[in-house]
């Protein structure tokens, strides 16, 4: 039985989340809680950085988010093949994987990190460059997306696992404007994807924890 130690607010437990429940893998979720303290002194003793999830196949952890996605789809496959077999069609997608997290959930974590310190300790020049970076990646998502369905074609991808919470949250940091209508529209669509809806029905009782406010929609 594979094991998750994860928090459903997470936007990286909910990346492996969604491609956990796409192919209804069975897993034992290992939730970070003050109720499970043994979660937590468990993370901290397989993770080096204490970072979180971590998935646990048959004793071994495995680490990051989208190392964890290609373990579950060579070790545990399903009907869902969130990586095409094919390694020149797999670039795009794990291209696309990779813009999402560094360029959308990396500067909106800059974000809502930035208004946890201090006020002494903020730093707005970096916020600004953080809120710029993410009107570049709007605009550039917005025309790469353009009509699809997904982020790569017809297919549900890992892109799309990463897409879903980072473009969540990212819009609550710094809402997409009207004027991207189809990164607007792809986000709505993940919003609408059962195991994402699954995701965000789950961290819904969180919602206060998010910094900056968590607006009343979605």
């Amino acid at each position: 039985m594979l094991e998750l130690i994860a928090h459903p607010f997470s936007s990286y437990c909910q990346k492996v989340l969604i491609a956990l429940y796409e192919n209804a893998t069975p897993f034992t979720y290992r939730p970070l809680s003050p109720d499970s303290p043994e979660n937590g002194a468990r993370l901290q003793a397989l993770s080096p950085s204490g970072k979180f999830p971590v998935l646990i196949d048959a004793g071994e952890p495995v680490l990051e988010a989208t190392i964890i996605i290609e373990h579950l789809q060579l070790r545990h496959p399903g009907p869902v093949a969130l990586i095409p077999a094919d390694a020149e069609a797999a670039l795009p997608v794990r291209m696309l994987d990779r813009m999402f997290d560094n360029y959308v959930m990396a500067p909106m974590q800059q974000i809502v990190g930035d208004s946890l310190r201090p006020m002494e300790a903020r730093d707005p020049a970096g916020v600004a460059q953080a809120k710029a970076m993410l009107d570049r990646i709007y605009a550039w998502l917005d025309q790469r997306i353009g009509d699809q369905d997904w982020a790569c074609g017809a297919r549900f991808t890992l892109a799309d696992c990463a897409a879903a919470p980072s473009l969540f949250y990212a819009d609550w940091a710094v809402p997409i404007e009207e004027r991207f209508a189809a990164l607007r529209a792809y986000r709505a669509r993940l919003l609408a994807r059962p195991s994402f809806a699954r995701c965000v029905e789950e961290a819904r009782p969180y919602r206060h924890l998010f910094p900056l406010g968590a607006p009343d929609r979605d």
